[in-house]
């Protein structure tokens, strides 16, 4: 099969098409997809990069989340055949023709999307989902501020949290981004290069629920944007890992901070994530309520222009890789 694999660790160059070993016949509860789109992910950026390797037993090709049809059955699945039309969350090995993984992981292709715009949801679904709604148990009426609201993760988090009744605020770079989150939902708009998202925030009494991608750089601003028995999420270190809490702030706001990855996550965790994404997400995705958003798409040995397009951040929604 074609997949693409990395001469070395670096710049988007080091990623080429190559023909690898098929993959064997599945086991267990595992299926076996014939991949038909894969999201392009920060994390496999950062994997490409060096700096974020697969858990142990994982297969070391980029890519965390595909859509496409079942192919393969293990002798212990049940529930699924050989034709369905899928999505999956996975650890790894997204970059390729065909998949593996385990059925926990695996969802239906939602009623109402084609098979390649479904390969943006499992990631952003379950990612969102997690912290937004079971982490930080956002609530009705309570605002809920995005970091990057224009990314992938961003417009998920925007529409999941509108349809369950909260308030959204959102930061992002340019008055185009910032439209596009309007669009989606979100009422409060910030231009973090011309504003303090702090101040912003704080008009509307601070914001229940933070959902970071930023890290170190925004630990201790993000304290202060919090409103009393607020919460922070933290899902990325996109500016950086290392930060002085302040404690004092903490305590007086009796405020809750929480750091999470879902790739890490034992099976059990992201199966029962998964589960939860289908009973509760997948719905409001059915009915318009929530829809995947793609930037752009490229063809699977464009790999490198994918990379670029997205660290280039110019991107609002996500971007496939098709085959």
């Amino acid at each position: 099969m074609k997949a693409i694999m990395l001469s070395e660790f670096g710049d988007e160059n080091v990623m080429t098409l190559a023909e690898v070993p098929d993959l064997p016949a599945p086991e267990g509860d595992s299926v076996r997809i014939k991949v038909a789109a894969a999201g392009v992910n920060r994390a496999d950026l950062l994997q490409r990069q060096g700096h974020y390797p697969p858990p142990a037993g994982e297969s070391d090709i980029l890519g965390l989340e595909v859509s496409g049809t079942i192919d393969a059955l293990g002798p212990d699945v049940v529930g699924w055949r050989v034709g369905d039309e899928v999505c999956a969350l996975l650890a790894g090995g997204g970059y390729a023709e065909y998949v593996n993984v385990r059925v926990g992981q695996v969802l239906p292709v939602p009623r109402g999307v084609d098979l390649v715009t479904a390969a943006a949801l499992p990631e952003v679904a379950a990612t969102v989902w997690s912290n937004v709604v079971f982490t930080a148990d956002l609530q009705p009426g309570e605002l809920l501020l995005v970091h990057g609201g224009s990314s992938g993760i961003g417009t998920m988090a925007i529409q999941l949290a509108t349809a369950l009744g909260a308030r959204v605020a959102v930061t992002a770079g340019s008055a185009e981004k910032l439209a596009a989150c309007k669009a989606l939902g979100a009422q409060t708009l910030i231009n973090y290069r011309e504003e303090d998202f702090v101040d912003a925030v704080a008009a509307e009494g601070g914001a229940n629920v933070i959902l970071d991608v930023v890290g170190a750089k925004y630990l201790s601003r993000n304290i202060d944007a919090l409103a009393p028995n607020g919460r922070l999420v933290i899902i990325g270190m996109q500016g950086g890992a290392k930060a002085e809490l302040d404690l004092a702030k903490l305590l007086a706001k009796r405020a809750q901070v929480a750091a999470t990855s879902l790739r890490s996550r034992p099976l059990a965790e992201k199966a029962a994530i998964v589960r939860e994404v289908r009973d509760t997400v997948w719905p409001l995705v059915e009915s318009g309520a929530v829809r995947p958003i793609v930037h752009a798409t490229y063809p699977l040995a464009q790999a490198a222009d994918a990379h670029r397009e997205l660290a280039a951040s110019g991107h609002i929604g996500k971007v496939l890789l098709t085959l």
